[in-house]
């Protein structure tokens, strides 16, 4: 593969030193693509966050954005991609086929990568979802081009290049990936990492259908049942208005319970740093940061938490940070909007006492952000 990272690179050699002429049949390959993620006839919301990112690429290369549209017949694949010209769309393919109303690898990919082949995209986006990783890597392997996966950021270098950035080497390092000599250039992002873009009501454009040509038959994999995210009994962090967190600094599991009891006074989600998983305190769905979720909350409450590059990646898009740290030289103080240099312990149960006689006496009441 042609990923070239600029820390990867011997001392003294730049992005060039590693650049070729980028082969004639790769030379036609235009616009930026973002696939648009469609299940059980629900958008992940993080198709529209990448559908501004996208925009914002493609009106540097002076080049289309597109939508993709992967899904069954019928009037929600429709929707979808009549709704990705309310979020910036120039043109949306759509490929809508019954076989295609479950998402299996087989079948998406062969869309998606048939789309490629026909149509010919110099970047091509997905959301770094269960699904979307899935995907991605399937057609990256099958294009044989390059993939950076969990960017935190997209630009375009001088020559046209997608700059995809990302953490590396444990979340210590950021590190910017050129695919210098394939196309398409690719790259997944995880929800709440692109801010969402505004919704104005636009008229469709130009929708292009493409078939799919594959039967049942074809596809191996059977769906036997399914089990929406919504309805499993998992955090729902990416997106939520206010989260509350804890870290090492808590010195105990018992002690969580801080965390938790101000997030149900809150009516919000609460999470953890990574070490706290990694010590069996919290399940790891709850992890927020670079190996865990990303979050966008109006309100995050971070207690005990150092706030080291792996967690600050994961929340520096949030409204209002409140650190508490008993260290004032913690990291965390370095992004926070309000550091509170202060025992957690203490803390907790004190701002816990405080919004509840702030609030309703019902301790079912919620707070408006």
């Amino acid at each position: 593969m042609s990923n070239v990272s600029r820390t990867a690179m011997p001392p003294g050699a730049g992005r060039g030193a590693a650049k070729k002429e980028l082969p004639e049949h790769f030379k036609s390959y235009k616009h930026v693509w973002v696939f648009v993620e469609l299940e059980r006839g629900q958008v992940h919301p993080v198709s529209w966050e990448l559908m501004g990112a996208g925009r914002g690429l493609a009106d540097k290369l002076k080049v289309n954005l597109a939508a993709v549209v992967i899904g069954p017949e019928g009037q929600h694949t429709r929707n979808a991609a009549l709704e990705a010209f309310c979020y910036g769309a120039d043109l949306a393919y759509l490929v809508s086929d019954n076989v295609l109303s479950d998402y299996r690898n087989e079948s998406y990919t062969k869309a998606l990568t048939e789309l490629v082949n026909t149509y010919k995209p110099e970047i091509l986006l997905l959301g770094a979802t269960t699904l979307g990783r899935d995907l991605a890597g399937s057609v990256a392997t099958t294009l044989s081009t390059g993939l950076t996966a969990d960017c935190t950021a997209l630009d375009v270098d001088t020559d046209g290049s997608l700059a995809a950035t990302r953490p590396t080497f444990g979340g210590s390092l950021l590190c910017t990936i050129y695919t210098l000599n394939y196309r398409p250039q690719m790259a997944t992002v995880r929800p709440r990492v692109m801010p969402m873009p505004e919704r104005v009501v636009r008229d469709a454009a130009r929708i292009i259908v493409h078939p799919l040509g594959l039967v049942e038959d074809d596809i191996v994999t059977k769906v036997l049942s399914f089990l929406p995210d919504r309805d499993a009994e998992t955090s729902n962090l990416a997106y939520a208005d206010v989260v509350v967190a804890g870290g090492l600094g808590l010195g105990s599991p018992e002690n969580f319970r801080l965390v938790r009891e101000l997030a149900t006074l809150l009516g919000a989600e609460y999470g953890c740093s990574r070490p706290l998983v990694q010590k069996g305190w919290v399940t790891p769905d709850r992890q927020i940061g670079q190996t865990g979720k990303t979050i966008r909350p109006k309100l995050y409450i971070a207690a005990g938490i150092s706030g080291a590059i792996q967690h600050r990646v994961g929340v520096e898009g949030a409204d209002l940070i409140v650190a508490v740290n008993t260290d004032k030289n913690a990291p965390i103080f370095d992004f926070a909007h309000l550091a509170i240099v202060s025992d957690a312990m203490q803390l907790l149960p004190a701002l816990t006492a405080a919004f509840r006689a702030r609030l309703l006496p019902d301790s079912r009441a919620r707070i408006a952000v």
